[in-house]
């Protein structure tokens, strides 16, 4: 058994938990509060089970070190915490001497390398979603004019006022698709980025999906409503999750539940720059899943699920949320599907993101 050092495990980049001869929480550095979401101050006192579903070989771990008194390593470590993320990790357990005997458990994430070679590919799959989206907006465009230069000439022709009513909706439908082609072709620079917070952004899609959906869905809330501002784009952002909670209510055919959940994240490390803070948001549903086949090419454009998709939802929610410096990824299983998005939170008064 070694003796516990004074020192300021705050300032390690491993996530540290100590526990006390009881298997509570009395300690949980700002590394381990990041990787597990959770935060130190609630859990003090609280067992394990309070940060992770399922402890049986996380104990069967704490025991053999006990048993020996001396450092065991567990090398493959699957904890799931109590937002159901599912972490790969490699554990130390070190028995201490506090006051009582207690254990420093040290967790190592093994997915990491993992993780910024997934984001290295998103970043170049969201250049290539970007040159094809822009390049299709082209060529719908042009055809478009043609389309409703017809459709005011037919509208000339016709005798009976009815009529109009029809050749209206196709020059309504035109416009609406030619604008969403400016916005496709339009620069990076022009996005407009302003303090916003993210439950104004979360409450406005709740509002506009319950609109659609009025019976058979519900929407619940899990708000951190401790979170400060960050600064992006609020329409580009509203759009975000307003494809991704369509997305799960289309899904789930609006039967279901869908719970709209929000969480600081600490020393985050996102498109391979470091962050002390970012806002976590986490959109999960409980439908059918994503289709084993449809998972690694989901923010493809032009790829869905659905007969009638288009295929364009996620693939501009990921280039969205490209443009904030951030990444957005998922979870999915039979039953419960969980799309987490990370967006950093900008020092003050900086608010060019790209």
């Amino acid at each position: 058994m070694m003796d516990f050092p004074s020192l300021t495990l705050d300032t390690l980049a491993t996530a540290i938990i100590l526990l006390d001869d009881e298997s509570r929480v009395t300690y949980l550095n700002t590394a381990a509060e990041s990787l597990f979401e959770v935060s130190g101050k609630n859990l003090l006192r609280q067992t394990l089970q309070s940060v992770f579903i399922d402890t049986a070989q996380l104990f069967s771990a704490m025991q053999r070190a006990l048993r020996n008194n001396a450092s065991y390593i567990e090398h493959e470590l699957i904890l799931v915490t109590q937002c159901h993320n599912k972490l790969h990790v490699r554990c130390t357990v070190t028995p201490v001497r506090l006051e009582k005997r207690g254990l420093l458990l040290e967790f190592h994430p093994m997915d990491r390398p993992l993780k910024l070679a997934r984001e290295e590919q998103m970043l170049d799959q969201t250049q290539a979603n970007r040159l094809l989206l822009r390049n299709l907006a082209h060529e719908i465009k042009n055809p478009l004019g043609g389309i409703r230069g017809a459709a005011q000439l037919l509208e000339q022709e016709l005798e009976k006022p009815a009529l109009r009513e029809y050749t209206q909706v196709i020059i309504q439908e035109a416009d609406r698709l030619r604008a969403l082609m400016e916005k496709l072709l339009t620069p990076q620079g022009s996005t407009r980025y302003a303090a916003l917070n993210i439950h104004e952004v979360l409450e406005r899609v709740r509002s506009l999906v319950l609109a659609e959906v009025p019976e058979g869905l519900k929407i619940q809330r899990d708000y951190d409503t401790s979170l400060p501002d960050l600064i992006g784009d609020k329409e580009q952002l509203i759009q975000v999750m307003l494809n991704i909670v369509k997305n799960a209510t289309q899904a789930m055919q609006g039967q279901g539940k869908i719970i709209l959940r929000t969480r600081i994240a600490r020393q985050v490390t996102l498109i391979k720059q470091h962050h002390k803070l970012a806002v976590m948001v986490q959109i999960v549903d409980n439908g059918p899943g994503i289709e084993p086949e449809l998972r690694d090419k989901i923010f493809y454009p032009l790829v869905s699920g659905r007969a009638d998709g288009h295929g364009l939802g996620l693939t501009l929610a990921q280039d969205f949320v490209s443009q904030h410096r951030g990444t957005i990824e998922f979870e999915s299983e039979p039953g419960r599907t969980i799309f987490t998005v990370m967006l950093p939170l900008q020092a003050s008064g900086s608010r060019k993101l790209m």
